[in-house]
Parts: C-alpha cells; sequence; structure tokens
C-alpha cells in the first residue's frame, strides 16, 4: 500500500469507483463522500461534504433533497378524507401543488409534527412559508388571495 502526506492510498479497487463517482482527487485519495444505495443496489444520493458539514440523516434518507418548499406543498395521506377533499378543491381553482405522503416521504411526518405542536394533522399546507393546518377553505382562500379565486 503506498502512503502520502495523507495517509496509505486507498486500494486499487476502491480508486477505481471513486473514480467512476467522481471523488477520486488527482493526489489518488478519495474525497469524504458520502453513497446512498437503496435496497435494489441503485445510487440514489452521492456528496462530498467536510465531515462536520454533511447533511442529516433525514435529507439523506430522502435521497439527498430536502422537503420541497414554496409555491402550494400539500402534506397529506392517501387515504385522508380531508386530503381528498383539499386536493379537489385545489384542483378545481387550477392551483399548482405539490404533494408530500407525510408516511411515504422521509422527514415530512416530523415537520408537520413541528409545525402542528406534535400532532400528525392532515392535510397540512405550507405556502410559500405559511403554514395552514387541516382544510380549512376560509383560511386557504385567504393566504392564497388572488390564486384561489375561481
Amino acid at each position: 500500500m503506498r502512503t502520502s502526506q495523507a495517509g496509505p492510498s486507498p486500494p486499487r479497487q476502491t480508486c477505481e469507483v471513486a473514480k467512476k463517482f467522481g471523488v477520486l482527487r488527482e493526489a489518488g485519495y478519495t474525497e469524504r463522500a458520502i453513497f446512498l444505495l437503496d435496497r435494489k443496489g441503485i445510487v440514489r444520493y452521492i456528496g462530498i461534504h467536510d465531515i462536520g458539514k454533511q447533511p442529516s440523516n433525514e435529507v439523506l434518507l430522502a435521497g439527498g433533497r430536502p422537503l420541497p418548499k414554496g409555491g402550494v406543498v400539500m402534506n397529506c395521506t392517501k387515504w385522508c378524507h380531508d386530503c381528498r377533499n383539499a386536493r379537489e378543491w385545489l384542483q378545481a381553482r387550477r392551483l399548482d401543488f405539490v404533494e408530500i405522503d407525510v408516511y411515504g416521504v422521509p422527514g415530512a411526518g416530523k415537520q408537520v409534527r413541528e409545525w402542528c405542536e406534535e400532532k400528525l394533522i392532515t392535510p397540512t399546507f405550507d405556502i410559500d412559508g405559511t403554514i395552514v393546518k387541516d382544510f380549512d377553505e376560509k383560511r386557504l382562500a385567504e393566504v392564497l388571495g388572488h390564486r384561489a379565486a375561481r
């Protein structure tokens, strides 16, 4: 094994993999990289971070993507009656929105609980940073303003 000022060189196989994924430095050693593979072996996240600045596990488990922000984001479940009504209400007004399943998207349920005093209330909306809990048509229309006009 070769050594350098940075310490021992990684094995050749590691270097080949690191080179393929763009994390091999010219000096022959690898970056501090995080790889996240799903159960099928598909790479879902690759990131190079300083050791003290790596993303949270929730961000990593979401495939490296933070939860959506901006516009209209509806945190919901597939089986919730109020969620279904809210979806229809938004669609009837031809509003663009992003739907987040609080059980299927890592970190979504935790985020809703932070907004809702530790309760998992669905639907919960994040409309450009304004949080609306439950399907409250009057409050949604107020927050959405002219966008909610039929």
